[in-house]
């Protein structure tokens, strides 16, 4: 008979193989699950990472568009500029730079490759004429009245500071004196200690209502001192007299250039000169408003040909006055009629009283700039009109599609304080 000691034993070691076999086989389980566990978490992980992403993705997509729209539109883009080197570029400083004219004859400087400097009030001239060139290494721009003194390192200095329509320089008559004696004065004195020449922007004002025409520089002018025109036509005479004063007294170089009737983009559109008046009264539909007869004479030149004419002044050798103007001449009901064509408009001609003191002819002589200066105006007046006309247009429908009228809020009172009227 077997002994069952051993074979107990036996037994026993065998379930003792198959329970450490089966544990290890639930072990191998247990990590088999684990991992796949953990590899599916992973993937779904994944999955929601990738899901996130591209929802991000898709949120920031448009801010990345927006953010390089807006790159784009801080990237001032320049118009181009002539590079000069050192001993051609000058330093050039224009008062009333910001204005009609002044801002036409920066951009003409500037894209000659000069440094330029505009300094202005902005009384009547505007951030917006020079705005395209802010930023540029080559430009300033120095909010300035040249009533007070300027300290600054110039080449040449092109004065064109002043009120230049009958209801800007009416509209205070003691600034309009100021600017164009004091402000004269000063820029002189500038010219005088940096050994600057000077360019001074006179007018054909000087001429007043004149019994001489066409008009040539030797003529001395016909003008009421006391007149309601009297600021601007006075006030330029006597910043002629001062010119020459600092020429033969302190032997500053100055150059004077009368100028007639100019007209074309940036003009202002209520500054009441002809050119502007009539645009605006035929664009919008309303009589266009003749004073007198509209048998007065003026002769036009587009604003390009006026700058030309200036460069080319402030760089010659001629120091006494010259006209620089179109001497082609049109009465005043003709220019209306013309512009009236130009527009396609149905506006009447409305006949007003005559303004005081308003010259009956108006026509330069410009035997001598054709001469001395080798210019004429080139602009025909139709062209150079539809171009004053574009512009008009233009900032109509701005002024349509960009008006803001503010609500009025009322007043406010902090408790406790009593409010003084």
């Amino acid at each position: 008979m077997v002994s069952k000691g051993p074979l107990l034993r036996l037994l026993t070691a065998i379930n003792r193989r198959r329970m450490k076999l089966l544990m290890g086989f639930a072990f191998v389980a247990y990590v088999a699950s684990v991992w796949g566990n953990f590899v599916n978490m992973r993937s779904l992980q994944e999955n929601g990472d990738q899901k996130v992403e591209s929802r991000i993705e898709e949120a920031v997509a448009p801010l990345r568009e927006k953010i390089k729209d807006l790159e784009k539109s801080f990237t001032q883009k320049y118009p181009p500029v002539k590079f000069l080197s050192e001993k051609d570029r000058k330093r050039i400083l224009i008062t009333g730079g910001a204005g009609f004219v002044g801002s036409h004859l920066t951009d003409k400087l500037m894209m000659d490759g000069h440094e330029v400097t505009v300094v202005d009030n902005f009384f009547t001239g505007r951030k917006r004429n020079v705005e395209h060139w802010i930023g540029h290494e080559n430009f300033e721009l120095i909010n300035h009245d040249v009533v007070e003194p300027l300290y600054i390192e110039v080449d040449q200095i092109y004065h064109l500071a002043s009120p230049a329509s009958p209801p800007n320089y009416m509209y205070n008559p003691i600034k309009t004196l100021k600017t164009n004696t004091i402000g004269t004065l000063n820029m002189l004195g500038l010219a005088k200690r940096v050994g600057a020449r000077l360019l001074l922007a006179s007018t054909s004002e000087v001429y007043g209502d004149p019994e001489v025409h066409p008009q040539n520089e030797d003529y001395w002018g016909h003008v009421n001192p006391i007149g309601p025109r009297a600021c601007y036509d006075e006030g330029k005479r006597v910043a002629e007299t001062m010119c020459y004063a600092y020429m033969k007294q302190e032997g500053v170089e100055v150059r004077v250039a009368r100028i007639f009737n100019t007209f074309g983009p940036r003009m202002h559109m209520n500054d009441g000169r002809v050119v502007s008046n009539f645009i605006l009264q035929a664009l919008q539909g309303e009589p266009l408003t003749v004073y007198g007869s509209g048998t007065q004479t003026r002769a036009f030149q587009y604003v390009s040909d006026l700058v030309n004419g200036l460069v080319a002044l402030m760089n010659s050798n001629v120091s006494s006055p010259v006209n620089l103007g179109n001497p082609e001449e049109h009465t005043i009901l003709e220019f209306a009629q013309l512009i009236k064509k130009l527009v396609g408009s149905g506006s009447e001609i409305q006949f007003l009283s005559e303004a005081q003191d308003d010259p009956q002819k108006r026509k330069p002589d410009i035997r001598k700039a054709k001469l001395l200066l080798g210019w004429e105006p080139v602009v025909p007046l139709e062209e150079g009109l539809n171009k004053a006309i574009h512009y008009f247009r233009k900032e109509l429908e701005y002024q349509a599609n960009n008006q803001y009228i503010p609500k009025p809020k009322p007043a406010r009172m902090k408790k406790g304080r009593t409010r003084h009227n």
